[in-house]
């Protein structure tokens, strides 16, 4: 999985030599050099994570602590998030829009006070969401990038037995939510959250213990690395976007069917936040298209960029797609025409040299398993 051709430089984690010194693969993604599998192989990785255990590393997004008076209040002129409601440490997913309720980026965020914020954003959008926040928020405000920090995931059913082995008030934590543990006599803020669509941790490390720390949890049976091939295939399953591809600034939350990250007191036209009115409108009328869940009708997988058509008509895009180790079946997402986007309709996805037929389907492929 490469992202791009790489013009410049890239960037590498404070873990780069461990990655190498355990066999990873490297490629180019979102200007940085990230391992991309290991000799097991992606689909290994993938079913790592579903029973047992994976680490990744995910240092390469960024790590933001904002503050100033007000934050959330803020914050909420750009972002349809309800931060002052939520309760600290409470973790939300939210998105930074523009006037036409496009999405500049998709981001978590965490109100730990009334002046205390913590986001963690995207890789590829990481420098125009700093500008963004920068001159949108007010002057009194300041916007802490912490370089100091590495971010690694600890996904799968064994995560959290992993964790409690080194802290046992890792158990208390339930999805969404922030803590604070010791690893290694090392102060450790963790989430539990992820990007896999089960159970798992996001922990920021100290960036100059983080390789020791990581070698730790690599001397537990329950664990082993994983690229980021196996992440994107396990978020695919579980039917989670990939900003730049699932999301863009051409893409409103209600066409990707994440109005529920838009809660009900954010949901007037007058809610205060860019693209607020356009938003509303979707939610009350609908929108022009949807995105919606594909099932290759063979074994060929479709990927991104192929048409889809109804009789020769294009009626939409293939914006993800792969294969599901857990189905054994190719499986891929797209937007389609919102009169179209209804389960079982079958359409073709055409490509330069082949259309293969493929059937929609609900979203998640895989059912998600969250610690509640």
């Amino acid at each position: 999985m490469t992202d791009e051709l790489p013009t410049s430089p890239l960037r590498r984690t404070v873990l780069h030599d461990l990655h190498r010194r355990h066999g990873g693969r490297f490629g180019a993604f979102a200007g940085w050099d990230m391992p991309i599998r290991y000799a097991a192989g992606p689909v290994a990785e993938h079913q790592q994570c579903r029973e047992s255990a994976a680490l990744f590393d995910v240092s390469h997004m960024a790590v933001v602590d904002l503050r100033g008076p007000d934050l959330p209040a803020a914050l909420e002129q750009l972002m349809p998030a309800d931060l002052r409601a939520a309760a600290p440490g409470r973790l939300v997913y939210s998105f930074l829009t523009d006037d036409a309720g496009g999405i500049l980026d998709d981001l978590m965020i965490c109100r730990r006070s009334d002046d205390a914020v913590r986001m963690v954003l995207n890789a590829a959008t990481t420098e125009a969401d700093l500008a963004y926040l920068a001159d949108r928020l007010p002057a009194a405000c300041s916007i802490d990038a912490r370089h100091d920090l590495a971010l690694v995931a600890l996904q799968g059913p064994r995560a959290e037995d992993v964790l409690t082995g080194f802290d046992p008030s890792v158990r208390g934590l339930t999805f969404l939510h922030e803590g604070r543990i010791d690893l290694g006599g090392h102060p450790v803020e963790l989430s539990r959250s992820g990007y896999t669509g089960g159970d798992g941790f996001e922990l920021a490390l100290p960036a100059a213990a983080a390789p020791d720390l990581v070698e730790m949890f690599l001397g537990r049976s329950e664990v082993a690395l994983a690229g980021l091939a196996a992440r994107d295939s396990l978020r695919l399953e579980a039917g989670l976007c990939l900003y730049g591809h699932d999301l863009d600034a051409t893409t409103t939350p209600i066409e990707a069917g994440l109005q529920w990250a838009v809660p009900k007191s954010r949901r007037a036209a007058d809610a205060g936040y860019r693209g607020a009115a356009v938003i509303a409108r979707q939610l009350l009328e609908g929108p022009p298209r949807r995105r919606v869940g594909l099932r290759p009708v063979g074994r060929r997988p479709v990927r991104e960029g192929a048409v889809l058509r109804i009789d020769g008509v294009e009626v939409g895009t293939v914006t993800s797609g792969g294969y599901s180790p857990v189905l054994a079946a190719p499986v891929a997402m797209g937007y389609v025409a919102a009169g179209y986007a209804q389960p079982d309709v079958v359409l073709e996805a055409a490509t330069n040299d082949r259309a293969e037929p493929c059937r929609i389907v609900p979203l998640p492929f895989v059912a998600k398993d969250y610690h509640r």
